[in-house]
């Protein structure tokens, strides 16, 4: 799918497409205000407590963008972007990732009809039965969100990757991401 037509549902009218390579240095910015340093802090969804640096970078924004059977998508509104997620097709299942809204828009109801679509679209192009995700696990608020929306903990965890300042410099030794896991059927 490349873009989906506007959704108003009484609400903001969004509308999603696929990200190109000239959107790299927008998506950079919305995510890094979305996790990162003082402008994160106007949202819910900051690390900036437990991360410092960078998010992504543009390098790792592309790769989602030209990567066979992984999508950027991003929401606008009016023109504006305002959100964007990865999807990333993983065999019956579909990865969601790279989520952010912008901070002064978040606790709006937003991100509950992103992943709606977001879900809808992997659904539909791939005939995915799940998705999976994961969350940095001690982001106990972001992670009942999720549960809220009908994801599931596994108790599956990866190790953060201390050491690489790609994803981040920690601010505690504790992290690790754990596996989230919803039934699209």
């Amino acid at each position: 799918m490349d873009t989906a037509p506007p959704q108003d549902h009484g609400e903001i009218t969004l509308t999603y497409r696929d990200a190109a390579k000239a959107d790299v240095d927008v998506l950079v910015a919305l995510i890094e205000s979305a996790y990162r340093g003082d402008s994160s802090r106007g949202g819910w969804t900051t690390e900036a407590d437990i991360l410092e640096g960078q998010r992504t970078d543009p390098q790792g924004v592309l790769e989602v963008i030209t990567t066979p059977g992984s999508r950027l998508m991003i929401v606008e509104r009016d023109g504006a972007v305002i959100a964007c997620c990865q999807l990333e097709h993983r065999g019956e299942a579909a990865y969601f990732g790279m989520f952010a809204v912008r901070p002064e828009l978040q606790g709006a109801g937003l991100g509950r009809r992103i992943i709606a679509e977001a879900e809808r679209s992997a659904r539909e192009t791939w005939g995915v039965t799940q998705m999976h995700m994961t969350v940095i696990s001690v982001r106990e608020e972001l992670i009942a969100w999720y549960e809220r929306r009908g994801y599931r903990r596994t108790g599956r965890t990866s190790p953060f990757p201390y050491g690489d300042e790609r994803f981040g410099i920690p601010q505690r030794e504790d992290l690790a991401f754990e596996l989230l896991v919803k039934d699209l059927v």
